[in-house]
């Protein structure tokens, strides 16, 4: 049965219901099913809707896909990798820090990557790592993915270094950050540490810092070579329509010179390192 003629009528209802006050459970399924549609599509898992769900402490319209879970910086990342990276095609050692459900399944699933997820108390990562202190040797991996972690980290710096240490020569890292580009210096103070205050200064409870466009000078002081691609706004309007996407969002493209491996070359798996 075609559902299409309904749906105007289905999502009256449920927007009737939003209105009206549910169950905390009945309003989750109602924000789902009002989001099916056609109009959007998650470059992530495919799925197509007609909009995405609000997310955040002040919450963003069109985030957090329905279907697998992922954020505005999710689908562009995924896109990127797809679109002008060898993530997909060449044997890769594949650092993951702080890795997200979906993101990690997929992964797993491609028989080019060799797999490894890291974060300091995630249950869904393989190693317990400290960014700050990763006890892996240098050179461990072609490809690092670390995104949305630095602003939780006090001493940013330091993961940077640690990050460019087990990045191969000749790898690549996207190592996002959200950034106010307001600011020309990132704005932190170490003498905040209560979560009211940090919310207050900087955003959220959890975070240290906000960085200003300062932040691709500290990721070369740390050893790398930092492209800035304006990836999203290639996109063009139809395209951040079509999959909800900001089109403020750069993506720091990070390699180290050295050798360049040739697509197909086999490396070293380290999926065992304990």
């Amino acid at each position: 049965m075609r559902l299409a003629p309904y749906t105007r009528h289905i999502r009256t209802l449920v927007n009737r219901l939003l209105a009206e006050g549910c169950h905390p459970l009945a309003r989750k399924m109602c924000l789902a099913v009002r989001s099916f549609g056609s109009r959007l599509k998650c470059p992530c898992c495919g799925g197509r809707f007609w909009e995405f769900l609000p997310f955040g402490i002040t919450p963003r319209p069109n985030a957090l896909c329905p279907g697998c879970g992922s954020l505005e910086r999710h689908r562009l990342l995924w896109l990127y990798l797809k679109d002008r990276t060898n993530f997909f095609t060449d044997r890769l050692r594949v650092l993951d820090v702080a890795p997200i459900r979906f993101f990690s399944e997929q992964c797993t699933r491609l028989p080019n990557i060799d797999y490894v997820s890291a974060d300091i108390s995630s249950s869904l990562a393989k190693l317990k790592i400290d960014i700050t202190n990763i006890s892996l040797p240098d050179d461990s991996f072609d490809c690092i993915i670390c995104c949305h972690v630095l602003k939780h980290i006090p001493d940013d710096r330091k993961a940077m270094r640690e990050l460019c240490r087990v990045l191969a020569p000749g790898g690549w890292a996207i190592i996002q950050s959200p950034i106010d580009t307001n600011r020309g210096e990132t704005f932190e103070d170490p003498r905040v540490v209560l979560p009211e205050d940090r919310e207050r200064l900087f955003g959220q409870s959890d975070h240290v810092r906000i960085y200003g466009r300062d932040y691709q000078d500290r990721l070369e002081e740390a050893g790398f070579t930092v492209r800035v691609d304006r990836y999203a706004q290639d996109l063009g309007s139809c395209h951040l329509r079509r999959y909800g996407l900001a089109s403020d969002d750069d993506i720091y493209f990070c390699f180290t010179p050295g050798r360049q491996r040739r697509s197909g070359e086999r490396v070293a798996s380290i999926t065992g390192v304990p």
